[in-house]
């Protein structure tokens, strides 16, 4: 039982499952458009930028 609440816990859910699968290379059977991939770059670059973020302001609050 504990087993399955700590696996319940640590659950990704879709935003996490979305968080691998756009920095996945793509799947060269699916149709993709020119919209599509613009929308997974600016995503890529956006998360990206708020990791950076969070991580310098993490680093600026302990020193």
């Amino acid at each position: 039982m504990a087993k399955n609440r700590f696996q319940e816990f640590f659950q990704l859910g879709e935003v996490g499952n979305y968080f691998f699968r756009v920095f996945r290379k793509p799947d060269p059977n699916q149709k993709s458009n020119f919209n599509l991939r613009m929308m997974h770059g600016i995503n890529k670059i956006s998360i990206l930028v708020f990791l950076f973020a969070v991580i310098f302001w993490i680093i600026r609050r302990l020193m």
